[in-house]
């Protein structure tokens, strides 16, 4: 049954994508970022669904005639520069063939990126995005926050299989990221009981966080949650609310989570710590060898060898800063910083503006919640391996659409979005003050 209507919703996604291809966009980044094929156990799981929503958006791209340029504001410049930077790294790397899969994997990630800001163009696409990139995470997160209450946390809760996020840490670090995303939602909604359904899910998502036992995430959390504190204009109840929610669920985590939360402090005699430290040494090192970095596996026992003082702990970077380092130098890791800092800048620029129309309120709060969930992914993937995953670059996407939007004075010349079924949750709700 699940493999029927996976491939259903597929089918039916990629013919109307034909005509309208930003909905192949919506099609594509639930596939890449819930994996729904992935909880299927027979035709659906191996299905090529991803190609076929790629070549069905890549055509109703190219016979539609409201596409624009991509080129919209400075991070997709920076984006573009790493895509070639990332290609002649894999290229000059020490073995392209074995890196090709990873290539073209990160390749087509990138594309559909590209597309996404040729293809989205309005409030309504941008509101379809949001929903589409925290619903897909949220929907895995109340899932897993469910599974942590009813078994009491003793279990690690995982991410879906074969994704980016299918390791207990990596999965943790993204419902973070969702957690201020689900938080931008919620204020674009009108009826009481759907914005106390949101305060649900976010507080599952939480305990889910939690359950996956994720040293990195906890740490995000907690810088997440002071910086959302620090810039929120009702410190006083946003404290309350945070005491309310931590305390009852770090309470509720047995001894054992305590316990591995403690070793953030004695790193030195935990294996995994030590994995990580031994492969930022080799990354670092090897970047003065590899102008262009060593391509897309950097984790390889040769460099450990000759870089890492710990040679015997040959891992994973576990690191966005020194996963990139390794896979594409000095180069490739500038390129990546900018390319986040110019989208931080980009969402402080929304976050500042003074809107004299209630219509524009929510780009101030998506600006806000984005620098937010950024916060979270600069924290959170200090620690993991999360370079190439897609929500971070949604974000991008959505932060540069909107900051469009606000120039184009969008409100202007966009229709009224009447109350109904059809209409994209909040889209006939004006905003409500953080």
């Amino acid at each position: 049954m699940r493999d029927v209507l996976v491939i259903s919703i597929v089918l039916w996604g990629a013919l109307a994508a034909l005509r309208r291809p930003w909905i192949g966009i919506m099609l594509w980044t639930w596939l890449s970022i819930m994996n729904p094929h992935r909880y299927t156990w027979g035709l659906a799981y191996d299905a090529p669904l991803a190609a076929i929503t790629v070549a069905a958006t890549l055509l109703g791209v190219l016979m539609s005639k409201e596409r624009e340029s991509p080129f919209k504001a400075s991070p997709v410049t920076w984006l573009v520069l790493l895509m070639l930077w990332m290609t002649l790294s894999w290229r000059a790397g020490i073995d392209p063939v074995e890196d090709y899969a990873q290539w073209k994997k990160v390749m087509k990630i990138d594309v559909m990126i590209l597309l996404a800001l040729a293809v989205l163009n309005s409030k309504q696409h941008i509101f379809a995005l949001m929903w589409v990139c925290a619903g897909s995470l949220a929907l895995l997160g109340i899932k897993g926050g469910i599974f942590t209450l009813a078994s009491g946390g003793d279990f690690h809760v995982w991410g879906p299989p074969g994704s980016f996020i299918e390791d207990n840490n990596e999965f943790a670090a993204a419902l973070v990221m969702t957690i201020p995303l689900l938080r931008f939602l919620q204020l674009q909604l009108g009826k009481s009981w759907v914005r106390h359904g949101m305060t649900a899910a976010m507080v599952l998502c939480v305990a889910s966080a939690l359950g996956s036992q994720s040293r990195g995430a906890l740490l995000a959390m907690g810088v997440m949650g002071l910086y959302f504190w620090w810039h929120s204009k009702n410190k006083l109840g946003i404290s309350v609310a945070i005491l309310l929610l931590v305390i009852p669920l770090v309470v509720f985590m047995p001894e054992s989570w305590g316990a591995r939360m403690a070793t953030i402090g004695s790193y030195e005699q935990d294996a995994s710590a030590m994995g990580r430290i031994s492969a930022w040494w080799s990354a670092w090192n090897s970047a003065f060898h590899y102008p262009f970095g060593a391509g897309f596996n950097s984790a390889r026992q040769e460099l450990f060898d000759l870089y890492s003082p710990y040679h015997d702990l040959a891992r994973a970077a576990h690191s966005i800063y020194f996963q990139v380092l390794g896979n594409h130098g000095f180069g490739g890791l500038f390129l990546f910083l900018g390319l986040f800092i110019a989208t931080w800048r980009s969402a402080g620029w929304l976050r500042r503006q003074k809107f004299s129309v209630p219509e524009a309120l929510w780009c101030n709060q998506l600006g806000a919640m984005s620098q937010v969930a950024l916060v979270a992914y600069a924290v959170g993937g200090a620690f993991l391996s999360l370079a190439y995953f897609d929500l971070p670059y949604d974000i991008m996407v959505m932060v540069v659409l909107t900051r469009v939007w606000v120039e184009k004075k969008g409100w202007q010349t966009e229709p009224v979005y009447a109350p109904g079924w059809k209409t994209v949750p909040g889209l006939a709700t004006s905003a409500k003050s953080d």
